[in-house]
């Protein structure tokens, strides 16, 4: 009750305001008496991913808080982990606003945002004062001014900084808001980047004692021949896990609707089958050999269903979120636990 009626004075606000809004208010409340107001538990339902035991299958997918402001608040609602980022190695403000864009009759988002973030050395000092013990992924970029040919710098350096901080570390090449990044997904190109990132996995995990898995996050416009090639890439180079999707370029579902033509990434409802069919599709070129995170247009516990059936093994929710509240995430908890 209480999230609906914030969501109805947040959607009277511009977006980006609106989201700034939340989290500021959120990042104020945690750890104190009024996280009452939007604070929940239920049973757990463990899950074994990437040599981590998550408490639950339900994350929070990357974006919603880029500089790790509120990772105690949004432990409180639930969630089995929390992905912050994308960050880059230096902050950057991002595309020009605005950039961020509600399609509500569609339930979903368009978002241009441009990897804007305040960078790796302030999401650490964050990190650092996180109390709840929540299990965190670091979502990892390249800076926008950062040719794509020396973008894998840019990776090695955030990796490098946040892996003693991080549960997992999940490599961005799949944005569509920063031109020339989802090259990276293909050919020599992404076996060098998956290549050097694990052997720069091998020497930290020597230098810090621990072991931090890498996951590949991928886009949802890719074709069979590119999902089988990509597939090839990270079980050869023995990466520990892969996240589908990110936001589409494609607007099946939302024409005609006020701000579909916008540039940027579809995300939400829209997304939601041509994501499972991506999964789908993945996990039968991987074959069992590294497991999956579903992402993409989840907006109710038979959405996330849907993701499991098709070979994911935990799921992540942004836009649906913000469209739902808090509550989609016990939903979904509860239902993969009866399922």
């Amino acid at each position: 009750m209480f999230y609906k009626i914030a969501q109805k004075v947040m959607f009277q606000m511009d977006p980006e305001r609106a989201h700034n809004f939340a989290l500021s208010s959120l990042k104020s409340t945690a750890n104190s008496p009024l996280d009452c107001f939007y604070a929940q538990t239920f049973k757990p339902a463990p899950v074994e991913f990437m040599g981590i035991t998550f408490p639950n299958p339900v994350g929070l997918a990357a974006g919603m808080d880029k500089d790790g402001e509120c990772i105690d608040g949004f432990h409180a609602m639930g969630f089995g982990h929390i992905e912050v980022g994308t960050v880059t190695p230096k902050p950057q403000s991002g595309n020009d606003q605005p950039r961020l864009f509600r399609l509500k009759p569609a339930k979903a988002i368009i978002n241009r945002m441009g990897f804007n973030n305040k960078g790796v050395d302030n999401l650490i000092a964050n990190l650092k004062q996180v109390k709840s013990g929540a299990l965190v992924g670091v979502n990892i970029g390249k800076n926008k001014d950062t040719p794509v040919e020396q973008g894998k710098d840019d990776y090695l350096i955030c990796m490098e900084k946040v892996y003693q901080y991080a549960a997992y570390i999940t490599v961005n090449i799949s944005s569509p808001n920063t031109p020339g990044l989802r090259s990276l997904q293909y050919g020599d190109l992404l076996d060098d980047l998956l290549r050097s990132l694990k052997d720069k996995q091998k020497d930290l995990a020597q230098k810090h004692g621990k072991y931090v898995p890498l996951a590949l996050k991928i886009a949802p416009d890719l074709t069979s021949d590119e999902i089988e090639k990509i597939a090839d890439s990270l079980i050869r180079n023995k990466f520990d896990g892969a996240i589908a999707t990110n936001t589409t370029l494609i607007r099946d579902g939302v024409s005609g609707l006020l701000n579909a033509n916008e540039a940027g990434g579809l995300s939400g409802k829209p997304l939601n089958s041509l994501s499972t069919s991506v999964i789908k599709q993945l996990s039968e070129c991987l074959k069992g050999e590294l497991p999956i995170i579903g992402v993409g247009g989840i907006n109710s516990a038979s959405d996330a269903l849907d993701k499991f059936d098709a070979g994911a093994s935990m799921v992540q929710i942004f836009s649906g979120f913000i469209y739902q509240g808090p509550e989609l995430v016990k939903d979904i908890v509860n239902a993969y636990r009866v399922r």
